[in-house]
């Protein structure tokens, strides 16, 4: 399917691995200009070494002086910005009960101000190009799964972030939607550590809460990322879309 997305500009926040790395692959193979972001030079380096034409910059989307910086440097580069993937999310806490404030500061920094640093820096750029935003979210901010308490706040608080935001961005041509991944296998992350931890553990849980009865893919998401993205998805915002291979109830 030809998405209509070749010479648009995106950036993917927290693209050095992982469902940001998938996505801007993705985003390359349908023709974008790909700008790849992170906080570690060198997975971002490793990246790049992936994706040979992509533009890489370091920034910590979590401060809201480095967004500036960042968008400031697409901009001086490419001149435009057409889509930006909000990517940056950890579900790493600390047992419930001990979330200390400092604690939710720092999960709220990673998993929401991330994104509304970003789209607020970006906002101009965006509506100069009837842009679009797309949030990485995440099932745990949708049912209550067992997951790390300020995460899972975070992600509903990203949720209501994009119904709420695609109201006041409708109006000024920008279209934000989300995608609320499941469980979600690659190198590195929870659900590989989990299966070389019990692999007959995590086979159990996927049978028993999990329609498809497997974990997903960066793929995955990242196909559906490519999609909400291109013009074909042009009378779609503030919705969320739900990748998780039936685990959700609701």
């Amino acid at each position: 399917m030809n998405l209509e997305l070749g010479g648009k500009v995106a950036l993917v926040t927290g693209s050095s691995s992982g469902i940001g790395l998938a996505i801007a692959g993705q985003l390359a193979e349908e023709g974008c200009q790909v700008v790849l972001n992170g906080r570690d030079p060198e997975r971002l380096r490793a990246a790049q070494a992936q994706l040979p034409g992509a533009q890489s910059v370091l920034a910590d989307v979590s401060e809201p002086a480095a967004c500036q910086a960042l968008i400031a440097e697409v901009m001086a580069v490419h001149g435009r910005l057409d889509i930006l993937v909000c990517n940056v999310g950890s579900g790493a806490s600390v047992p419930p009960g001990q979330e200390h404030p400092s604690e939710w500061q720092r999960v709220l920094d990673i998993n929401l101000h991330s994104t509304t640093n970003s789209v607020w820096a970006a906002t101009d750029a965006l509506v100069a190009s009837k842009g679009n935003v797309i949030c990485i979210s995440s099932i745990c901010g949708i049912e209550a799964l067992g997951c790390p308490v300020p995460y899972a706040a975070a992600k509903a608080a990203l949720e209501s972030y994009v119904r709420n935001g695609a109201r006041a961005f409708g109006r000024q041509g920008v279209r934000i939607n989300s995608i609320a991944p499941g469980n979600i296998l690659f190198e590195g992350s929870v659900w590989d550590r989990k299966l070389k931890q019990d692999r007959g553990a995590v086979e159990s849980m996927l049978a028993r809460d999990v329609a498809l009865g497997c974990l997903g893919t960066p793929g995955d998401v990242a196909r559906l990322a490519a999609y909400l993205a291109s013009p074909l998805a042009a009378f779609i915002t503030g919705a969320t879309y739900v990748v998780d291979g039936g685990q959700l109830r609701s």
